[in-house]
């Protein structure tokens, strides 16, 4: 009797341990789905248009992104795709520049994450495209950064480097860190 009386307590407590696990795991899921509904966005915007002006009523840049969405609460907007258009003087546009995915935050700066390009909307300029995995911008006195590696494509040279600054004001750009450049011939 003693080997049916130890069996039956061990399956008792086997089953009373199982069940408290099971309680256990499923209160945490519910917390955590309780969390992730108080981060939902404020509002949601699909194939987003928007322009930007300055105090003066000049355009100060151009957003486009096939999805935003604004969280009031952590104050910052997250975009799929954006591409973002800058005016720095003179109405003409200077730069554009496309990313997968990008964060707006409350103090009008921005990371641009995942494939990001900044594209010359001048023919002529001497830099026509910079590829890199982040950039950060600051709207207020468009400046870009980033710390990461950065491809640099030109009129007949492709320069590889990490750590790069462009003020758009003064069209200067700083590559912190060269690596290599790689120079082509220009068929005329």
């Amino acid at each position: 009797m003693s080997r049916i009386y130890l069996a039956t307590v061990t399956f008792f407590l086997l089953a009373i341990t199982t069940y408290g696990l099971l309680e256990w795991y499923g209160a945490k899921e519910e917390t955590a789905n309780v969390l992730d509904s108080t981060d939902n966005p404020e509002f949601i915007a699909e194939s987003l248009n928007s322009d930007v002006y300055k105090a003066s009523g000049a355009l100060s840049y151009n957003v486009e992104a096939q999805r935003m969405e604004h969280y009031a609460k952590l104050e910052v907007t997250h975009f799929k795709f954006p591409r973002y258009t800058l005016y720095p003087r003179n109405n003409k546009p200077t730069w554009q520049i496309t990313a997968n995915e990008g964060t707006l935050y409350n103090n009008n700066r921005v990371i641009l994450e995942n494939r990001v390009r900044l594209i010359a909307t001048d023919k002529e300029s001497l830099i026509q495209e910079v590829h890199g995995k982040n950039l950060e911008m600051d709207l207020k006195t468009n400046i870009i950064s980033s710390e990461q590696t950065i491809l640099i494509l030109g009129k007949g040279f492709t320069m590889y480097g990490s750590g790069l600054i462009v003020d758009l004001n003064t069209t200067q750009m700083t590559l912190t860190e060269h690596v290599q450049t790689i120079y082509k011939k220009i068929k005329n």
